[in-house]
This record gives C-alpha cells, structure tokens and sequence, in this order.
C-alpha cells in the first residue's frame, strides 16, 4: 500500500470514528467533495504534526457536504458544484475556493496507453448518452488514426452519489452539446442516460480499474494515484491536450474571484491553447454565523496554514494552488463575512 493510500484509510478511519460520536475537542470536523480528499489529507497529516490539531474528514461526496453543513453537524462543508449567491444567502452560508484541479476521463482498453486516444467533447458527450458504444466507432477512429481500437462494446462508469465532480464534468458536456444540455443537463445529481455508478471518485476508479473496456471520470490526483489510463481531450481551441497541472492553470488564468459573489466560479471549456477543458475549483462552506467562534476559527486557521504552507504538497498531486491575490482576497472575506454570536468578526 503507497503512503498516500494509507495515509486515505487513515483519514477514512477518522471519518469513521467521527460518525460514531467520538471526536475529541481538538479536531476539526468537516465533510464532502472526494476531489480534494487527497490534498486535504496530506495538509491534515502536517498540520496536525506541526500543531497537534486532527481533521475529521468525510469524504462522502459535495451533495452530502452541502447537507451536513447546512444541517450544521459538521464544521465546514466541501463542495466543487460552487453555490451562488442567492442560494447562499438563503441558508447563512457563505463560501471560498482551496485549490484547482481537473476531472479527467479515464479509460481501461488493452493495448491503449495513457495519453494515446484521443476524444473530443461532442464523442465524450455521446458515450454518455449511450450514443457511441464500441470503441471502434467512426468518429473515435476519426480521430485517433492510427491506434487499433478494438472492436468491443463501451462499459460507462459514473457517480452513483451527489458529486461536485459530476457536477464538473457534466457542466462540461452541456457546455459543448446542445442534446446533453438539454436532454440531462448539469448538477452533482443526474438522471444517466446509460452506465454504471461508483461511489465517490474512490468507486469510479476501482471499477474502471476491474472492468474492460470501460470509462469514467475521476479528479486527477486519483487518475495519478491509480496509475489510470487518461485520454486527450479537445480544448476550447482545438488542441487536444493532457491533464496535468500546468494545463490546470492555463484554464485558470482567466477567472475572475469575486470575495462580493462569494467567488462563484465556474471554469469548464476556458479558452486557451493549453487550457484543460475539464477544470475546476474546490470550495469551502461554512456559516456566516458561527455558534461557536472558537470552531470556527480553528477550521480557519486550518486553511490559513494550508494557504501558507501547503502549496507543495498540492502541486505534488498536480493541484494547482490559489494565486497569493486570492488567497488575501479569502483572508479579508473571512474577516468581513464570518462573525461569531456575539456578531464580532470569528478572524
């Protein structure tokens, strides 16, 4: 077992530990997104080394962190779908990014190495809508001269549970086809039109691991992790391109944080040569008021080490951290945004 995979099922037993109600005063406790869970695990092993505070983290999907927050059973929630303002603002939440990653289709097809076929989004879109389903269909061969693509059906995976990445990826592909956007469009939920789900990125990754001929999509620390067989995607400006950090944060180049729109942001299909067409943020929630400011600024001072101190650790799992920019835009957002009973400011 690698150090990351132990160092997971280490977070995971703390998450157990946490739904049975033996949590000790000194950790923080929050719950969501799969997509950062290996970032947030490594930043959870240094900081609690270097100032023995623990984070009890749940990695049960955004849909579920939306829930806990709101329902207050946790400290913070994690989410890649971001809320916007108005939604928000109806349940006393307000929110800020942590790092960019990308959601990135993985492929299990023998004798196809990583980076060597090639899908553009209108055949990405068709695969999911059960529209494509031999691997040696017209248009994947189109564009994938060359490669022997095997004359076998297409094994679709995706989420079972409510997901940010879904949300990610599915923002995506109604951006860049019309019946998609129509007939399923985009939220952490969706009605497939064909496949099979896994439970959280954990799930799609180990079922396309064990089934031929399969695809699905996973953030790509767990693509990386897994040693998965990822695919080229074609950009907004027609360059078919890898998943890797610096692609990342070509896409990223051109948003616009906002600390009065909570920083809403959505960065799917950016343009840009090198941009990764399946890219997005990751997000924190939590209540503009706290009941208790004390919690609230531990989960605070969490991320304000993260911010200082973990982007190395980011980047080794091709994260893109936060420019320095946002990050003071965030820390003045706190201080102006989060107020504890007694209506002070929690920072």
């Amino acid at each position: 077992m690698s150090k990351l995979n132990r160092l997971l099922a280490s977070i995971g037993l703390s998450a157990a530990l946490l739904s049975a109600g033996t949590v000790l005063a000194s950790e923080i406790t929050g719950a969501g997104s799969t997509f950062p869970y290996p970032v947030y695990a490594k930043w959870a092993e240094a900081y609690k080394a270097q100032t023995g505070v623990g984070l009890n983290y749940q990695s049960i999907g955004s849909g579920g962190g939306i829930k806990q927050i709101t329902a207050k059973t946790v400290n913070f929630g994690a989410s890649d779908k971001p809320l916007t303002p108005d939604e928000l603002s109806k349940v006393g939440l307000i929110q800020f990014p942590t790092v960019i990653g990308g959601v990135v289709p993985v492929i299990n097809v023998e004798g196809i190495q990583p980076g060597q076929m090639k899908i553009t989004a209108d055949t990405l879109a068709a695969i999911y809508l059960g529209k494509i389903t031999k691997w040696n269909d017209p248009k994947l061969a189109a564009d994938n001269k060359g490669l022997k693509l095997p004359d076998t059906n297409i094994t679709v995976v995706h989420r079972s549970d409510g997901s940010g990445t879904t949300f990610i990826f599915v923002t995506y592909l109604s951006q860049v086809n019309a019946e998609w956007k129509a007939s399923v469009g985009a939220d952490t939920s969706v009605a497939w039109p064909t496949g099979m789900g896994g439970k959280g990125n954990e799930g799609v990754a180990a079922n396309v691991k064990s089934i031929k001929n399969s695809i699905g999509y996973v953030e790509y620390a767990y693509a990386k992790q897994n040693k998965m067989d990822y695919v080229l995607m074609k950009n907004h400006d027609g360059q078919f391109v890898k998943p890797d950090d610096v692609n990342f944060k070509a896409a990223a180049a051109n948003a616009k944080w906002k600390a009065e729109e909570n920083f809403y942001q959505i960065l799917t299909n950016q343009p840009g040569k090198d941009s990764w067409p399946i890219s997005g943020a990751t997000f924190i929630l939590m209540h503009a008021k706290q009941d208790n400011a004390d919690s609230a600024k531990d989960v605070l001072k969490f991320f304000d080490w993260a911010y200082s101190n973990g982007d190395k650790l980011a980047a080794e799992l091709d994260y893109v951290p936060l420019p320095d920019s946002v990050k003071k835009q965030i820390r003045d957002a706190w201080k102006a945004q989060i107020k504890g009973a007694d209506g002070k400011a929690v920072w």
